[in-house]
């Protein structure tokens, strides 16, 4: 029952996605090219949001829905891993026109270019997971 709960909330997120035009290509591009402040404001909405839900995690100590604690974990620090992760996170989500946010918003919409972009990405997650020891720290 709990997990009918995450499939609610995933079409929630996507009805969004669709209706506030974050998952359009064009305002993507938009984006890029400093055409427009829509995408920027979604994403700095999304940005301080994030700052706010783990401060709030942090402070009331919140459980997850199956009861469990929720530990928020600091990240290490190190800055060549997130500038590298970035520019290639960047060229994906140029190439593709999308992030991986609404990949599959976007299938569902029905543009079925994107089974080609969610196979690249899992496939790019496996060689990740494979390689992820042998990659510098």
């Amino acid at each position: 029952m709990r997990s009918i709960i995450y499939l609610v909330i995933g079409i929630l997120f996507g009805i969004v996605l669709i209706k506030s035009e974050a998952a359009s290509w064009f305002r993507v591009y938009e984006m890029f090219q400093f055409g427009s402040f829509h995408m920027y404001g979604i994403i700095g909405s999304a940005v301080v949001l994030g700052i706010l839900s783990i401060q709030f995690l942090k402070k009331y100590n919140v459980k997850s829905f199956y009861g469990a604690p929720i530990h928020v974990v600091p990240k290490e620090k190190g800055i060549k891993r997130y500038v590298l992760g970035g520019i290639i996170f960047g060229f994906g989500w140029a190439l593709a026109g999308a992030c991986p946010g609404p990949m599959f918003v976007l299938l569902g919409a029905g543009y079925l270019p994107m089974v080609i972009v969610i196979a690249s990405a899992i496939l790019g997650t496996f060689l990740y997971g494979v390689l992820k020891n042998r990659l510098p720290h």
